[in-house]
């Protein structure tokens, strides 16, 4: 399976500092939600919270689709 160039470690750590606007979602090439979460602070703190979830359980994905480097 192909995996992404983006790695665990600096994904899981933007998100967890900085996820109420999106930092880590710019960071892996999703420049729209990553705008999207921004504007609506991490959605209002859930958004955020599902993504350090997903991130930590590695099942988040890059902007190409590939799996997060654990």
């Amino acid at each position: 399976a192909q995996l992404s160039k983006k790695e665990f470690f600096p994904t899981f750590l933007l998100c967890f500092f900085f996820g109420g606007v999106g930092i880590h979602r710019f960071y892996v090439g999703k420049i729209g939600t990553g705008i999207v979460m921004l504007l609506t602070l991490g959605g209002l703190g859930i958004w955020t919270l599902i993504d350090i979830i997903m991130i930590a359980v590695q099942k988040f994905k890059d902007s190409d689709g590939l799996p997060i480097k654990a």
